[in-house]
């Protein structure tokens, strides 16, 4: 059998060591207490807060309901314009 390692070349030996196991996330530092006063007070308003669920940004961000499976036909050229396709019919419809 021939070997896979070049036969004039010298080999070097790679150290890999072997995966513990997942790294916990880093603890995270309490928000400063100016920071925490104005997200109670965005709250008290209704203001959408960082880093949380946005239930009115979710509803506007998905797809819309009951127009089945919408393509949109034509193509678009490289200048980024839109050509309507042509009527296979013919007459201009």
């Amino acid at each position: 059998m021939t070997p896979t390692y070049s036969a004039t070349g010298s080999r070097r030996r790679v150290f890999v060591p072997v995966p513990t196991g997942p790294v916990p996330p880093a603890p995270q530092p309490p928000d400063p207490p100016i920071y925490r006063e104005l997200m109670r007070t965005w709250a008290d308003r209704g203001r959408t807060l960082p880093g949380r669920h946005d239930p009115e940004w979710a509803r506007l961000a998905e797809p819309p309901r009951g127009l089945g499976d919408v393509v949109a036909t034509g193509d678009f050229s490289v200048t980024g314009t839109f050509s309507v396709p042509r009527d296979p019919r013919g007459d201009g419809r």
